[in-house]
Formats: structure tokens, C-alpha cells, sequence
């Protein structure tokens, strides 16, 4: 039997009501850890709740801010800023393993659905 996760297809995860504006909401896809986050602007980000540099599963208990035009989220542990739109850390640039998995995430009728993303190592 193929699962949601198995297969791409975009899964549930919450409802806008379910998110604060600018405050972090964790999820379970299949058994990995997503971050999510409700932007001012109405978007929602989803990227790996894993922070690649304490080792520990806490985006989504990270500050919510900007850089430029980018919206970003800093480590609540070491401070490291990622942009949520690419996951990339504007903090420590050049180190492979220092980004995060962007999850593609749409809205529709209100309701979060993010698409799995296959298994990584962290």
C-alpha cells in the first residue's frame, strides 16, 4: 500500500487557525520533523525543524525575522539566520550541511498541506 508521504502527494498538516503570525509550529511528515511558519503577509514556510548546527530539533522555536526582502528564521540555540525561502544560512556561508530543506507547502480552503520530501540523514 503507498502512502501520502511514500508518494508526494500533498499532505494536511493544519489549518491557518492552527498558526500564529510569526511563531513557529512543529509537524510530523511520516517521522520527520517540518518547522512551520505564518508570515505577516499571509504566507506559510515549511523547512526541517533539524538546526544542522546544535544537531537538535528546534527551527520552530526559532525568531522569526528579515534580512532584505527575505524572511528568515534565526536558531533559537546558536543564532545561525536562515532564509525560509531557500533554507540557505545567511550566518555561516560555504558549509554543504549548513542549510535547510525548504518542504513545498500550498494553502487551500484555509487548510496547510505540505509535500513530503524524501527521508534525509539528520
Amino acid at each position: 500500500m503507498t502512502t501520502a508521504t511514500e508518494t508526494g502527494i500533498p499532505v494536511r498538516v493544519c489549518t491557518l487557525d492552527d498558526l500564529e503570525i510569526e511563531r513557529g509550529r512543529a509537524a510530523l511528515i511520516g517521522d520527520q520533523q517540518v518547522a512551520l511558519f505564518l508570515l505577516g503577509d499571509g504566507t506559510v514556510h515549511a523547512v526541517d525543524n533539524f538546526d544542522p548546527y546544535s544537531g537538535a530539533h528546534v527551527i520552530s522555536r526559532g525568531i522569526v525575522g528579515s534580512r532584505g526582502d527575505a524572511p528568515t528564521v534565526a536558531s533559537p540555540l546558536h543564532k545561525q539566520v536562515f532564509d525560509l525561502r531557500t533554507g540557505v544560512c545567511l550566518e555561516t556561508q560555504g558549509k554543504p550541511d549548513g542549510a535547510l530543506r525548504v518542504w513545498p507547502v500550498t494553502v487551500v480552503d484555509r487548510e496547510v498541506r505540505v509535500v513530503p520530501l524524501p527521508r534525509s540523514d539528520s
